[in-house]
């Protein structure tokens, strides 16, 4: 039996910053859900991380999605692709959007994105936002930061402390609108009843350490109100950056 899904998501400017760069959007109908962090001088960031959102999104109310008489797996391998589409169609649109418009020269954004399918979550992800889950009282970061600090920390030649009070862990090494093809990173989880998947951009996360988050998110009343608490949290916490959260749980 399929699993139902429950969603909340919220997003805020922050204490900083006075426009809001990141966009989230999500169809329950097509199990998909994502956010986006936009980057670029003026108000480019906001409309590569707007397009980035509306074209996955599109990508999915437009499809005629998997093969009715495949097997599972075959299915499962076109969510897949299907997932890694609609993020290059992303990638192209917001390139094809800068293209004589000086404005938006250099302008760019982060996506994570999550398919759920037959109690099967595809997750795609390019750049500094993450997908986490929590399961049994306990919180996975499920994909790994596209950035120059946590490339380093990976390699060995930074610890996660260092690399957290870097100067440069804004720095990311991969986005959507920056080159002409984009390497995606991809993977399936199967979820159970009661898992809740977080999406949320950097602002929160650079604020926010995992355990903090896990309890925010446990000691909500409802989705909404973990929203609510996770971007408050990081707004008292400095604020930086602006903050977006998105949580998915299946009953």
């Amino acid at each position: 039996m399929s699993l139902s899904l429950e969603v909340a998501a919220k997003t805020d400017p922050g204490c900083v910053r006075k426009k809001n760069e990141d966009s989230f959007g999500y169809d329950t109908s097509h199990g998909i859900f994502v956010v986006c962090d936009g980057m670029g001088g003026q108000a480019a960031g906001e409309v590569a991380s707007h397009i980035g959102v509306e074209t996955v999104l599109e990508h999915f109310r437009n499809s005629p999605g998997p093969t009715a008489a495949a097997a599972p797996a075959q299915r499962e391998m076109e969510d897949s692709e299907e997932l890694i589409d609609a993020v290059r169609s992303a990638n192209q649109r917001i390139l094809r959007a800068a293209v004589n418009k000086p404005a938006r020269f250099g302008m760019g954004s982060t996506v994570v994105a999550v398919l759920v399918r037959d109690d099967l979550a595809h997750i795609a992800h390019v750049g500094d936002s993450r997908v986490y889950l929590l399961r049994d009282n306990q919180i996975r970061q499920l994909t790994q930061d596209h950035s120059l600090v946590m490339e380093q920390v990976r390699r060995g030649l930074l610890t996660r402390e260092e690399a957290e009070n870097s100067r440069m862990q804004n720095i990311i090494t991969r986005a959507l609108g920056t080159e002409q093809t984009v390497r995606v990173d991809q993977q399936e989880l199967e979820l159970a009843a009661g898992d809740v998947l977080l999406l949320t951009s950097d602002g929160l996360t650079r604020h926010i350490k995992d355990p903090q988050i896990l309890s925010l998110i446990s000691s909500g009343a409802d989705l909404q109100a973990a929203c609510d608490a996770l971007i408050e949290a990081a707004r008292r916490a400095g604020g930086e950056d602006n903050i977006t959260c998105l949580l998915v749980k299946a009953v």
